[in-house]
């Protein structure tokens, strides 16, 4: 057997392991890349380290840290509840404000999983109240994290815009982070209408009082936070109980300078360039010695699974060029003399596989595959890329996945059952219908 055609075995062995049994598929990636760059083609340690994505590993970790300070201090509720309290009287908005304040925590940095284990049960509990569809609810809330999940300073943006440099292709990302928003957008429309947002926009009720007590018993211990932390009562963020309401939305001087923080990562990335990992590590370290006590809980809900798996897959897969098996790959894909259809293929194959297994590390796994196919010229890089990192990340509804599972989990419980069905045949048709659509509306028209 060939070493390209091993590496790529390997690789597929990796998805299989960590679907079937609960092991971190950053350690598995790490394991066979010494087996494969070490034992069987003798590659030095160095030689091997210079793939790791030190860049991506710090932003990671900073973003993820920032992160978790803004929702233990309560700024995160506190947007929250203001995004709330707009939609006084109009019932029909709450499922925008949820696809908006998603969109919106993960634009500025945050995982996905974060976001929809914060925003999942405030959406879940309001769709109770005003009898909106739950499955709507929880759609909307993983959309929204989706179409902010590629802004420029997003771990998925950053994961892709950095493969995409590194190949030496057209670098857009802000037509990345568009493409993403408006085609999540576009979805969360039809599902707006799907599951009964006319009946919602007909409904008028006035929004009062505190928001409903969030993670019920049960829930809290299957939802878990950025490092494996199980996930606090919404008002325990800040202040551990659940009585203190005026002081939990209370606009502190800690969350004023969180909020300030914020938006200096903002600027600093979108405006001046800055490194988004140096500035974001920069402003939590900030708002760390203005709160001591916070940052030490902050520290243990960095994202340590998902920085060890997006690490030893992006590892891996430098060892898999070193050995040739892009290059294997791209000859492979070059015979086919048909980039349309490769290019189709890879956004299935980003679909499927995401639906049971973690879209950051495929994003990582399947773009550079594209690459030597697109340098060829013959067709839009941009929209390629644009096309295979929403297939692969538009599929998180799934209840496989850590968004769909923190819907189900939120879910009423004599509804449950029902939201798991729905969520899993919507999950099926956007695996088949998504990619198609993503392919014919980026890829076709960038034919050269």
């Amino acid at each position: 057997m060939s070493i390209e055609i091993l590496s790529i075995l390997l690789l597929i062995g990796m998805f299989v392991v960590a679907t079937i049994q609960p092991i971190n598929m950053g350690a598995l990636a790490f394991a066979c890349t010494f087996v494969l760059g070490t034992v069987i083609i003798g590659m030095k340690a160095t030689d091997i380290f210079a793939g790791f994505p030190s860049d991506l590993f710090l932003t990671l970790v900073a973003v993820t840290y920032l992160f978790a300070i803004a929702q233990i201090n309560g700024t995160i509720d506190w947007l929250v509840e203001c995004a709330v309290r707009l939609v006084r009287g109009h019932v029909a908005w709450i499922p925008w404000v949820m696809f908006m304040v998603a969109a919106i925590i993960t634009g500025f940095g945050a995982l996905g999983p974060a976001a929809v284990a914060i925003l999942a049960p405030v959406a879940l509990s309001f769709a109770v109240q005003y009898r909106i569809h739950p499955v709507m609810m929880g759609l909307m809330v993983i959309h929204g994290a989706q179409a902010g999940g590629f802004s420029p300073i997003s771990v998925y943006g950053g994961i892709t815009n950095q493969i995409v440099a590194k190949a030496g292709l057209p670098l857009a990302p802000t037509s990345l982070f568009l493409s993403s928003f408006f085609f999540n957008l576009a979805i969360a429309v039809l599902v707006f209408f799907v599951f009964g947002g006319a009946r919602v926009m007909k409904q008028q009720s006035v929004l009062s009082g505190p928001l409903p007590e969030l993670h019920p018993e049960g829930v809290s211990a299957s939802i878990r936070g950025h490092g494996g932390t199980p996930a606090k009562p919404l008002r325990e963020h800040a202040y551990g109980t659940a009585a203190d309401t005026a002081a939990t939305f209370r606009l502190t001087s800690e969350r004023i300078s969180t909020l300030i923080g914020l938006t200096a990562l903002g600027i600093g990335a979108l405006v001046f360039k800055f490194n988004v990992g140096l500035v974001a590590m920069t402003v939590a370290v900030a708002l760390a010695l203005l709160s001591p006590k916070t940052q030490k809980a902050a520290i243990d809900k960095v994202s340590w699974s998902t920085v060890l798996l997006i690490a030893g897959i992006i590892t891996y897969v430098g060892v898999m060029e070193k050995a040739g098996t892009v290059d294997y790959v791209a000859h492979g894909i070059s015979s086919l003399g048909m980039p349309l259809l490769v290019a189709l293929l890879l956004c299935f194959t980003g679909a499927i596989v995401s639906a049971f297994a973690s879209s950051t590390a495929l994003l990582g796994a399947i773009i550079p595959l594209a690459v030597p196919f697109l340098l060829q010229g013959h067709i839009s890089a941009v929209g390629v890329v644009a096309a295979i990192a929403i297939s692969t990340t538009i599929v998180d509804t799934s209840p496989f996945s850590t968004n769909g599972a923190l819907v189900v989990a939120n879910a009423p419980d004599d509804k449950r059952e029902k939201v798991l069905r729905q969520l899993l045949i919507y999950s099926a048709l956007i695996a088949i219908i998504g990619p198609l659509v993503a392919w014919l509306v980026f890829v076709v028209p960038g034919l050269v």
